[in-house]
This record gives C-alpha cells, structure tokens and sequence, in this order.
C-alpha cells in the first residue's frame, strides 16, 4: 500500500464530473505579500485536457468587461480551494471553441446596428438656426399659432375681447 501525501483530496477531484458545458465556480489561492486570498472566478467549461490523469485540465471563460477571459486550471492543483458546479448545459460538443468566434460575431452584428453622426451642432449654430425659423414664418402660419392659441385658453380670449 502506497501512502499518497498531496494537499489535495485526489478522490473528491477525480470524482468530480466536469464537463464541457458546465458553470463552474473556482476558488482560486493567490498569495500576495506573504497573505493568501481567495479569488473566484466563475465561468463556462469550454474543455477538458487529459481526463482524470495527473496532468489533467480544464479551461474556464467568461466574459469580463466586454472581453473574454480564459483561464486553465489544473484539475489536482493544490491552488484550488474549491470547484463548485453552479449549472449544467446540455451541449453536443466535447470542445466548446466556437463561443468564442459566436461572442466576436455578437459584438460585431451590435456594432452595425450603431450609426455614426458626422454633424456637429455648437450653440452659436443652434441660435442661428432658430433665428432663420423665425424669419422664415409668413403671416399664415402665425394665425394658426393663434387661434392653436385661443383654443388652449379661451377663457383668457374673452376676458380679452370685453
């Protein structure tokens, strides 16, 4: 009998079922002068290396900010605290490398949707504008504001008129 020493729990790693698909929650140890933290980092599974062997690996993306991030962990890595399996997708593929062309798409198609405005207006331009509106008025249009006037108050209209 060979008595295994590893800071890790290698039974509970090789039975955890990680699949491509899944939403994962890794607990990551990061030492940063002389003090360890715990920094999660939850994402989706886009693929698994190796199987359950020593050297297996699984990488992990999400999306952050607007730019995708991917990291791969080892699967016995002593810096894992922990890997919560938060849910699980149904996805036809052991390898999930098209998220990644699918999120650029998405960007893209939202981008064609913006439109770019050339025109630059300053307040001098905007106080020009209105002026010529003004000058533009012919005496037609101007009895239509009044009586659009005189139907809004026509209370105010008589008392005028007496």
């Amino acid at each position: 009998m060979e008595t295994v020493i590893s800071p890790v729990n290698i039974e509970q790693r090789r039975e955890l079922d990680i699949r491509a698909g899944d939403t994962v929650r890794v607990h990551q140890k990061i030492q940063e002068k002389g003090k360890t933290r715990i920094q999660i980092f939850e994402g989706l599974v886009i693929a698994r290396k190796h199987g359950r062997e020593a050297g297996g690996t699984f990488t992990v993306r999400r999306t952050s900010l607007g730019i995708g991030v991917e990291k791969i962990f080892p699967l016995y890595s002593p810096n894992i605290d922990k890997i919560e399996i938060t849910k699980r997708s149904k996805v036809r593929r052991s390898k999930l490398y098209h998220i990644r062309d699918k999120a650029a798409k998405e960007i893209r198609r939202q981008m064609r949707n913006v439109t770019k405005m050339d025109t630059v207006m300053d307040s001098a331009d905007r106080e020009e504008g209105q002026e010529d509106k003004k000058e533009e008025s012919t005496p037609e249009e101007e009895k239509v504001v009044e009586e659009e006037k005189v139907q809004e108050n026509p209370e105010k209209e008589e008392k005028a008129a007496e």
